[in-house]
């Protein structure tokens, strides 16, 4: 039987376009995610997104629009 969701432990990930995700503490990152740095429960990693994840538009995006404003 496993632990009930709010003692879980959690990591907060983000991949390359700078967009982040919860994911199991104890697993293995999928392809193309990264430890963000920041561990707790599921609510403490979703309250920490919200904190630090303020432009949700990916990088590439981010860089397109940058470099076609000077045009």
């Amino acid at each position: 039987m496993t632990a009930p969701e709010n003692d879980e432990q959690f990591t907060v990930v983000r991949n390359e376009e700078e967009q982040y995700s919860v994911w199991w503490s104890d697993r293995t990152l999928p392809a193309g995610w990264f430890d963000a740095g920041f561990t707790g429960t599921r609510q403490e990693c979703l309250d920490h997104i919200d904190r630090v994840w303020i432009d949700m538009r990916p990088a590439s995006l981010r860089r397109f629009m940058t470099a076609n404003r000077a045009a």
